[in-house]
């Protein structure tokens, strides 16, 4: 996602069109147009992002960071999303691992 005002891009639509194919074995993932981005939820929770550049991003917390860290991952801003590495999201096996993790952590309540 990018900066609040930001137009949508078609780098973006296209990335979240492919990761919505990629991820289509898994009921309720649905993606929402976000701030010239695209922010992708699971039964209404974000648990994901394409960027306005079209770069896609998953949600981390102590459970799953390692993996993105141990793979060079970027983090996005602020926030705790790092990008998907390309090995992950050309692997649908991978990606979906990968993807359910961030699901849990989507889940977890900030204290």
């Amino acid at each position: 996602m990018g900066i609040k005002g930001n137009e949508h891009t078609s780098a973006a639509e296209e990335s979240a069109n492919l990761l919505l194919d990629k991820l289509s074995g898994i009921s309720g993932v649905t993606s929402k147009k976000m701030f010239g981005g695209h922010g992708i939820f699971h039964d209404g929770r974000m648990f994901g992002m394409i960027d306005s550049k079209g770069k896609s991003f998953l949600k981390t917390n102590e459970t799953n960071i390692d993996d993105y860290l141990e793979k060079g991952s970027e983090k996005h801003s602020r926030m705790p999303y790092y990008s998907i590495p390309i090995e992950v999201q050309n692997d649908i096996s991978s990606l979906s691992q990968w993807t359910q993790k961030s699901i849990a952590a989507s889940k977890v309540r900030l204290k």
